[in-house]
């Protein structure tokens, strides 16, 4: 049925809210969210039912102008030069920040940084729709017009992420955390491979209105200035070095607690001491960026075990916080979970986080378990890939899912006989064959992009509560962190070649729903 034929048969009303939810797709930043959950509530389209229809879009992948390491972000219905276009915005090692055509992938803008040293980071788009950010390779992160790339310079902008990019870098994805009409943009930074050189990871909070930014460094956290590489400690340097916030989603947002959640690694820990260096820490800000005063942030957790941590290289910030709504009945009411390099899950009561009131205290995790598949090899490969989470609409129960070197695993969140939360494998796969980068949910199925099972590098699709295989793309090239994204219908995932991929249904196979009783028809062309 052709596409005008079909539209008789829908109500008006039904028309419009389809086409407005259209324009409306976006994947604003890594992981969807400011939670960083990999979970994309608004996908309608795709799922487990249709799964069996996609197929590859452009021939071979879409060649990209520089090889990216990241995720992208996608915002559909901007208005470019060329018409309105549907745009992917993808990050380079070199610094070159591309505005893809999502239709045919092609280039449609793009912006080049220079600077000593490569980033993974992902762009974000801004609430209003108007600009996307993106780090620089120039410890700069910088603004602009989301349709022509054109720069804001205006307003503090580019922001000063950092003063040492030789050794400092923001390799994270970039987070907006809004709360009502307030809005910062939060970057954090690590150091580059081998662990050298004087840098400190720090987080800095910019208020999109005013473009005023506040400093938090996890080494020396009383100063809340940009050091300066081999400075004067304690003047414009720090003593407490080679202490990085890795994950791959950067800071974490938490809308109910209102705070943003970094994890770190390697460094020293003094805290507790009266000191104020923070390694191997999970610590809560506002979403400016500012604590509770005097050095310390709003709260803490620090495993009792730092030490062995810091002297073995595994470190508890190799991934970002993950934010997991409780069951009903629980006695805590807002829960974190920080996955480490040392293969451990463990449970955080945000409100509360080492269990003793206050920042700078050791302990106090509510579970402790293994990630179930294990690693292989040195710890480093246990986990450092962002986990999923989903909340399964037949129970309302929670999910998570973690990837790394070594399988993938699911896990659903329950309560123990003292009601306190408590994660229990439910499958697990195992071995380097179903390795995975960073997973995510959308409509009922879970992604991953890892080994095919016939060898190769391959997007798959699960079925979240059994783990059961649902459907394989087309072979596409190795990945290091690239991970997919899922909107407006369509899977997209860079490779190692420097290439673009996009899975999605043929033309003749596009769902239309009537808006009434969920009955789906196919067979109108896409784009109408």
């Amino acid at each position: 049925m052709h596409c005008a034929a079909l539209l008789r048969f829908m109500p008006a009303a039904a028309i419009a809210l389809g086409f407005a939810h259209a324009h409306a797709a976006s994947w604003p930043q890594f992981g969807y969210d400011a939670a960083h959950s990999g979970f994309n509530a608004s996908e309608t389209t795709l799922g487990a039912a249709n799964l069996s229809l996609l197929a590859s879009v452009y021939a071979n992948g879409a060649t990209l102008a520089s090889s990216v390491d990241s995720a992208p972000v996608y915002q559909s219905g901007v208005t470019t030069a060329g018409g309105v276009k549907n745009l992917l915005f993808l990050l380079s090692k070199n610094g070159r920040l591309m505005a893809i055509d999502a239709a045919d992938g092609s280039e449609v803008w793009h912006q080049t940084t220079s600077g000593p040293q490569p980033t993974t980071a992902s762009p974000a788009i801004d609430p209003g729709l108007q600009y996307v950010y993106s780090y620089g390779v120039d410890g700069k992160v910088h603004k602009y017009a989301i349709g022509s790339g054109s720069e804001v310079t205006t307003g503090g902008w580019p922001q000063t992420i950092t003063l040492k990019t030789g050794v400092e870098k923001g390799a994270s994805g970039l987070t907006i955390a809004s709360s009502g009409n307030t809005h910062h943009l939060v970057v954090v930074t690590d150091g580059y491979i081998g662990d050298g050189g004087d840098y400190q990871g720090h987080l800095v909070s910019i208020d999109l209105a005013n473009g005023t930014q506040h400093v938090f460094n996890v080494m020396c956290s009383d100063k809340t200035i940009h050091f300066v590489l081999n400075g004067t400690p304690g003047t414009d340097d720090c003593a407490g070095r080679q202490s990085g916030i890795w994950g791959r989603g950067g800071a974490t947002y938490s809308a109910a607690t209102n705070r943003v959640y970094i994890a770190t690694g390697n460094g020293t820990f003094n805290a507790n001491t009266g000191g104020f260096n923070w390694g191997d820490s999970v610590l809560a800000l506002a979403a400016d960026g500012t604590g509770a005063g005097n050095g310390l942030p709003l709260d803490s957790y620090t495993p009792s075990n730092f030490q062995s941590l810091q002297n073995g290289d595994t470190d508890l910030g190799s991934v970002s916080m993950a934010i997991l709504p409780v069951p009903t009945g629980s006695t805590v009411a807002h829960l974190g979970m920080q996955a480490g390099k040392d293969g451990k899950l463990r449970l955080i009561d945000l409100d509360n986080m080492s269990g003793q009131g206050a920042p700078a205290h050791v302990g106090g995790e509510i579970q402790l378990v293994d990630v179930p598949q294990g690693g292989n090899g040195f710890p480093g490969d246990r986990m450092r890939e962002q986990p999923a989470v989903w909340v399964n609409p037949s129970d309302h129960s929670t999910w998570v899912f973690a990837g790394n070197g070594s399988g993938l695993s699911g896990l659903q969140l329950g309560l123990d006989a003292s009601n306190r939360p408590a994660l229990a494998m439910r499958w697990n796969r195992t071995g380097s064959s179903n390795a995975s980068t960073s997973p995510i949910v959308a409509n009922g199925v879970l992604y991953h992009a890892g080994p095919c099972a016939d060898a190769g590098i391959c997007v798959t699709a699960h079925d979240p509560p059994s783990g059961d295989v649902l459907w394989s793309s087309p072979h596409i090239g190795n990945v290091h962190w690239q991970s997919p994204i899922l909107v407006d219908g369509a899977l997209y995932v860079t490779d190692n070649n420097a290439k673009l991929w996009k899975f999605a249904l043929p033309a003749g196979d596009v769902i239309f729903r009537n808006g009434f009783d969920g009955a789906a028809r196919r067979g109108a062309p896409s784009g109408t």
